[in-house]
């Protein structure tokens, strides 16, 4: 009986200090060092407006639907951009709903930018990521949709093309990956605008 004892109590005294280091020190070490390392990134990148008001995280996307904004790659998360709900559609290369939707897409995306029906499409502005809150599009779905939304601003093509530029991102290491441009971005840089 006695040796029971002792091992339940080495077992709870075991559980205890792991407890304290696994469930207190270490996350305090990381919080620690994360905020003196990298404080912008462990706080969320928010992107926060002059006034000081936060308008977002450049790491998630939003949804901007006006024709005076640049849009993002459609979501599957939740209603769209939901982050409580991040995930694919799971739909496969077979599913005729993914299909479908595709198919729609195309045609209204071609449409909002006056595209002729034989112009190509990039893959990611019919497409939804994987997680549904990927906050960049390719650079060549950003250069389509800049006819519209300089025609709806009234600004010229080449300073909306300057400002896609100046808010695509490179690839990571500069070589993994595409270029990128953060919509939530380029999107608060247009209405920074006068």
């Amino acid at each position: 009986m006695k040796t029971i004892l002792s091992e339940i109590r080495r077992a709870v005294l075991a559980t205890l200090v792991l407890a304290v280091i696994c469930c207190g020190l270490y996350p305090l070490v990381v919080y620690g060092l994360a905020q003196v390392a990298f404080p912008r990134q462990a706080n969320g990148s928010l992107i926060v407006a002059p006034d000081g008001t936060v308008r977002g995280s450049e790491l998630l996307g939003q949804n901007f639907t006006a024709a005076k904004y640049f849009h993002p790659r459609p979501s599957a998360a939740g209603n769209g951009y939901d982050a409580a709900n991040s995930g694919g559609s799971n739909l496969g290369p077979t599913s005729q709903k993914l299909n479908d939707a595709i198919k729609d897409r195309i045609a209204a995306y071609r449409a909002e930018n006056g595209l002729k029906e034989t112009d190509p499409v990039p893959a990611d502005a019919v497409t939804a990521s994987g997680s549904g809150l990927d906050p960049h599009i390719s650079l060549r779905n950003a250069e389509l949709q800049v006819h519209r939304v300089a025609k709806v601003r009234g600004l010229s093509v080449e300073k909306v093309l300057e400002l896609v530029r100046a808010n695509t991102g490179s690839p990571d290491l500069g070589i993994l990956g595409d270029a990128g441009v953060n919509v939530m971005k380029l999107n608060l840089a247009l209405d920074a605008m006068k």
